[in-house]
Protein backbone atom coordinates (compact mmCIF):
# COMPACT_ATOMS: atom_id res chain seq x y z
CA UNK A 1 0.00 0.00 0.00
CA UNK A 2 1.49 3.61 -1.29
CA UNK A 3 2.23 5.72 1.79
CA UNK A 4 -0.11 8.88 1.16
CA UNK A 5 1.45 12.20 0.48
CA UNK A 6 0.65 15.02 2.68
CA UNK A 7 0.63 17.95 0.42
CA UNK A 8 1.52 20.35 3.25
CA UNK A 9 4.23 18.40 4.85
CA UNK A 10 5.81 18.23 1.49
CA UNK A 11 5.21 21.87 0.74
CA UNK A 12 6.46 22.98 4.29
CA UNK A 13 9.77 20.27 3.46
CA UNK A 14 10.87 22.00 0.21
CA UNK A 15 10.18 25.85 2.15
CA UNK A 16 12.83 24.24 4.60
CA UNK A 17 15.02 23.23 1.54
CA UNK A 18 15.01 26.52 0.33
CA UNK A 19 15.67 28.27 3.30
CA UNK A 20 18.71 25.65 3.70
CA UNK A 21 19.58 27.19 0.33
CA UNK A 22 19.79 30.78 0.97
CA UNK A 23 21.52 30.25 4.08
CA UNK A 24 23.85 28.36 2.19
CA UNK A 25 24.36 31.05 -0.63
CA UNK A 26 24.47 33.54 2.71
CA UNK A 27 27.38 31.76 4.03
CA UNK A 28 29.59 31.22 1.37
CA UNK A 29 29.06 34.96 0.25
CA UNK A 30 30.14 36.47 3.88
CA UNK A 31 32.91 33.62 3.88
CA UNK A 32 35.06 34.80 0.63
CA UNK A 33 35.57 38.46 1.30
CA UNK A 34 35.93 37.35 5.46
CA UNK A 35 38.89 34.77 4.17
CA UNK A 36 40.66 36.97 2.17
CA UNK A 37 40.88 39.78 4.99
CA UNK A 38 41.93 36.88 7.56
CA UNK A 39 44.48 36.09 4.90
CA UNK A 40 45.71 39.37 4.73
CA UNK A 41 45.91 40.09 8.39
CA UNK A 42 48.34 36.96 9.16
CA UNK A 43 50.45 37.89 6.14
CA UNK A 44 50.76 41.32 6.58
CA UNK A 45 51.07 41.44 10.79
CA UNK A 46 53.67 38.05 10.54
CA UNK A 47 55.67 40.10 7.69
CA UNK A 48 55.29 37.54 5.22
CA UNK A 49 54.53 40.30 3.38
CA UNK A 50 55.39 44.41 3.54
CA UNK A 51 52.73 45.82 5.94
CA UNK A 52 54.78 49.40 4.43
CA UNK A 53 52.64 48.36 1.21
CA UNK A 54 49.87 45.99 2.56
CA UNK A 55 48.88 47.22 6.03
CA UNK A 56 47.13 44.98 8.05
CA UNK A 57 43.49 45.63 7.67
CA UNK A 58 42.88 45.72 11.17
CA UNK A 59 44.84 49.61 10.85
CA UNK A 60 42.70 50.13 7.76
CA UNK A 61 39.84 49.87 9.85
CA UNK A 62 41.46 52.58 12.23
CA UNK A 63 42.42 55.04 9.72
CA UNK A 64 38.60 54.71 8.37
CA UNK A 65 37.14 55.48 11.65
CA UNK A 66 39.56 58.53 12.09
CA UNK A 67 38.48 59.84 8.66
CA UNK A 68 35.30 59.67 9.74
CA UNK A 69 34.86 61.16 12.97
CA UNK A 70 37.09 63.51 11.47
CA UNK A 71 34.17 64.49 9.03
CA UNK A 72 37.00 64.45 5.82
CA UNK A 73 35.50 60.96 4.80
CA UNK A 74 32.25 62.21 4.28
CA UNK A 75 32.82 64.94 2.17
CA UNK A 76 34.70 62.88 -0.38
CA UNK A 77 31.92 60.44 -0.27
CA UNK A 78 29.23 62.73 -0.86
CA UNK A 79 30.81 64.47 -3.68
CA UNK A 80 32.05 61.54 -5.54
CA UNK A 81 28.28 59.87 -5.05
CA UNK A 82 26.59 63.15 -6.33
CA UNK A 83 28.57 62.87 -9.21
CA UNK A 84 28.65 59.23 -9.84
CA UNK A 85 24.46 58.77 -9.36
CA UNK A 86 24.08 62.70 -12.01
CA UNK A 87 26.45 61.10 -14.80
CA UNK A 88 24.87 57.90 -14.55
CA UNK A 89 21.42 59.32 -15.15
CA UNK A 90 22.66 61.77 -17.77
CA UNK A 91 24.23 58.55 -19.34
CA UNK A 92 21.35 56.20 -18.78
CA UNK A 93 18.17 58.37 -19.45
CA UNK A 94 19.19 59.47 -23.25
CA UNK A 95 20.61 55.72 -23.86
CA UNK A 96 17.08 54.44 -23.39
CA UNK A 97 15.60 56.85 -25.23
CA UNK A 98 17.72 56.48 -28.11
CA UNK A 99 18.38 52.89 -27.89
CA UNK A 100 14.77 52.13 -28.10
CA UNK A 101 14.11 54.67 -31.30
CA UNK A 102 17.02 52.76 -33.16
CA UNK A 103 15.90 49.72 -32.47
CA UNK A 104 12.22 50.57 -33.41
CA UNK A 105 13.16 52.52 -36.93
CA UNK A 106 15.49 50.68 -39.15
CA UNK A 107 16.55 54.35 -40.69
CA UNK A 108 17.26 56.27 -37.31
CA UNK A 109 18.97 53.01 -36.53
CA UNK A 110 21.21 52.85 -39.53
CA UNK A 111 22.13 56.47 -39.32
CA UNK A 112 22.56 56.53 -35.74
CA UNK A 113 25.10 53.42 -35.43
CA UNK A 114 27.96 54.57 -37.28
CA UNK A 115 28.43 56.85 -34.69
CA UNK A 116 27.52 54.84 -32.23
CA UNK A 117 30.69 52.09 -33.56
CA UNK A 118 32.86 54.81 -34.02
CA UNK A 119 33.19 56.72 -30.43
CA UNK A 120 32.41 53.66 -28.47
CA UNK A 121 35.95 52.20 -28.99
CA UNK A 122 36.76 55.89 -27.21
CA UNK A 123 37.73 55.54 -24.01
CA UNK A 124 35.74 58.81 -22.39
CA UNK A 125 39.02 59.25 -20.15
CA UNK A 126 40.89 59.83 -23.58
CA UNK A 127 38.25 62.90 -24.38
CA UNK A 128 39.05 64.20 -21.02
CA UNK A 129 41.18 66.77 -21.56
CA UNK A 130 38.41 67.91 -24.21
CA UNK A 131 36.30 67.65 -21.54
CA UNK A 132 37.67 70.46 -19.27
CA UNK A 133 38.28 72.31 -22.31
CA UNK A 134 35.06 72.51 -23.27
CA UNK A 135 32.63 72.41 -19.79
CA UNK A 136 35.90 73.68 -17.84
CA UNK A 137 37.15 72.15 -14.41
CA UNK A 138 33.96 72.32 -12.56
CA UNK A 139 31.63 69.33 -11.49
CA UNK A 140 30.35 69.31 -14.94
CA UNK A 141 33.16 68.05 -16.49
CA UNK A 142 33.18 64.74 -13.84
CA UNK A 143 29.44 64.84 -14.74
CA UNK A 144 29.90 64.52 -18.72
CA UNK A 145 32.89 62.61 -18.27
CA UNK A 146 30.90 59.84 -16.38
CA UNK A 147 27.76 59.97 -18.38
CA UNK A 148 29.79 59.56 -21.70
CA UNK A 149 31.26 56.10 -19.95
CA UNK A 150 27.67 54.74 -19.11
CA UNK A 151 26.08 55.54 -22.51
CA UNK A 152 27.33 53.59 -24.60
CA UNK A 153 26.55 49.94 -22.82
CA UNK A 154 22.96 51.25 -22.22
CA UNK A 155 21.81 52.04 -25.59
CA UNK A 156 23.70 49.23 -27.04
CA UNK A 157 22.05 46.49 -24.95
CA UNK A 158 18.56 48.39 -25.40
CA UNK A 159 18.85 48.16 -28.60
CA UNK A 160 19.79 44.75 -28.55
CA UNK A 161 16.59 44.23 -26.56
CA UNK A 162 14.40 45.57 -28.85
CA UNK A 163 15.42 44.09 -31.76
CA UNK A 164 15.46 40.60 -30.09
CA UNK A 165 11.27 41.09 -29.30
CA UNK A 166 9.29 38.74 -31.18
CA UNK A 167 8.10 40.80 -34.26
CA UNK A 168 4.22 38.95 -33.67
CA UNK A 169 4.05 41.39 -30.47
CA UNK A 170 5.04 44.59 -32.96
CA UNK A 171 2.43 43.15 -35.94
CA UNK A 172 -0.70 43.17 -33.36
CA UNK A 173 0.27 46.54 -32.18
CA UNK A 174 0.25 47.73 -35.66
CA UNK A 175 -2.95 46.27 -36.65
CA UNK A 176 -4.59 47.20 -33.59
CA UNK A 177 -3.78 51.09 -34.23
CA UNK A 178 -1.30 51.53 -31.19
CA UNK A 179 0.12 54.66 -30.95
CA UNK A 180 3.76 55.85 -30.94
CA UNK A 181 3.85 56.20 -27.26
CA UNK A 182 2.18 52.64 -26.73
CA UNK A 183 4.79 51.41 -29.50
CA UNK A 184 8.06 53.14 -26.58
CA UNK A 185 6.01 52.40 -23.07
CA UNK A 186 3.82 49.19 -23.69
CA UNK A 187 6.05 47.08 -26.00
CA UNK A 188 9.18 48.44 -26.84
CA UNK A 189 10.42 48.91 -23.35
CA UNK A 190 8.78 46.26 -21.83
CA UNK A 191 10.67 43.93 -23.81
CA UNK A 192 13.63 45.11 -23.56
CA UNK A 193 13.92 45.55 -19.96
CA UNK A 194 16.14 42.41 -19.90
CA UNK A 195 18.88 43.12 -21.83
CA UNK A 196 18.61 46.86 -21.10
CA UNK A 197 19.08 46.31 -17.50
CA UNK A 198 21.96 44.33 -17.29
CA UNK A 199 23.56 47.14 -19.61
CA UNK A 200 22.49 49.29 -17.23
CA UNK A 201 24.52 47.18 -14.30
CA UNK A 202 27.53 47.44 -17.23
CA UNK A 203 26.72 50.91 -16.92
CA UNK A 204 27.57 51.58 -13.34
CA UNK A 205 30.08 49.43 -12.66
CA UNK A 206 31.86 51.59 -15.67
CA UNK A 207 30.84 54.45 -13.54
CA UNK A 208 32.79 53.78 -10.94
CA UNK A 209 35.98 53.31 -12.69
CA UNK A 210 35.21 56.46 -14.44
CA UNK A 211 34.40 58.71 -11.36
CA UNK A 212 37.95 57.33 -9.98
CA UNK A 213 39.91 57.85 -12.96
CA UNK A 214 38.62 61.67 -13.44
CA UNK A 215 38.86 62.77 -9.82
CA UNK A 216 42.64 62.09 -9.83
CA UNK A 217 43.29 63.84 -13.09
CA UNK A 218 40.98 66.79 -12.97
CA UNK A 219 39.54 67.34 -9.10
CA UNK A 220 39.85 69.12 -5.21
CA UNK A 221 37.68 66.31 -3.44
CA UNK A 222 36.14 62.68 -4.10
CA UNK A 223 37.14 59.44 -3.67
CA UNK A 224 39.55 59.16 -6.33
CA UNK A 225 40.75 62.48 -5.50
CA UNK A 226 41.37 60.76 -1.92
CA UNK A 227 43.39 57.51 -3.33
CA UNK A 228 45.35 59.76 -5.63
CA UNK A 229 46.50 62.20 -3.04
CA UNK A 230 47.59 59.70 -0.09
CA UNK A 231 49.59 57.56 -2.58
CA UNK A 232 51.52 60.25 -3.65
CA UNK A 233 52.36 60.98 0.57
CA UNK A 234 52.74 57.34 0.60
CA UNK A 235 49.73 57.60 3.16
CA UNK A 236 48.53 53.78 1.95
CA UNK A 237 46.23 52.86 4.50
CA UNK A 238 44.15 56.38 3.49
CA UNK A 239 44.44 54.96 0.06
CA UNK A 240 43.19 51.65 0.73
CA UNK A 241 40.29 53.55 2.66
CA UNK A 242 39.29 54.85 -0.85
CA UNK A 243 40.26 51.58 -2.67
CA UNK A 244 37.86 49.63 -0.43
CA UNK A 245 34.82 52.25 -0.45
CA UNK A 246 34.60 51.84 -4.50
CA UNK A 247 34.43 48.49 -3.87
CA UNK A 248 31.67 48.67 -1.37
CA UNK A 249 29.92 51.23 -3.43
CA UNK A 250 30.45 48.40 -6.85
CA UNK A 251 28.64 45.89 -4.50
CA UNK A 252 25.78 48.00 -3.04
CA UNK A 253 25.33 49.65 -6.29
CA UNK A 254 24.78 46.12 -8.29
CA UNK A 255 23.24 44.76 -5.45
CA UNK A 256 20.34 47.83 -5.73
CA UNK A 257 20.16 46.82 -9.57
CA UNK A 258 19.81 43.64 -8.93
CA UNK A 259 16.84 43.82 -6.65
CA UNK A 260 15.02 46.29 -9.05
CA UNK A 261 15.34 43.41 -11.68
CA UNK A 262 13.86 41.16 -9.48
CA UNK A 263 10.94 43.73 -8.62
CA UNK A 264 10.93 44.40 -12.88
CA UNK A 265 11.38 41.19 -13.77
CA UNK A 266 9.99 38.47 -11.18
CA UNK A 267 10.09 35.77 -13.57
CA UNK A 268 13.25 35.91 -14.65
Amino acid sequence: MKEEINPVVTEEREWRKQQRKGRMKAALTISSPLLLLVLWEFLSQSGIIDSRFFPPPTQIVSTFTSLLTSGELFSHMGISLFRILAGFLLGVIPGIIIGLCMGLYAPIRHFVSPLIMALMPIPTLALLPLILIVFGIGETSKIVTIAGSVFFPVVINTVAGVITIDSIYIDVAKNYGASQKDFFLKIALPGALPVMLEGIQMGQAIALLTIVAAEMMGAQSGIGYLIWTSYSAFLLKEMFVGLILISFFGYLFSLLIRALQRKLLPWR
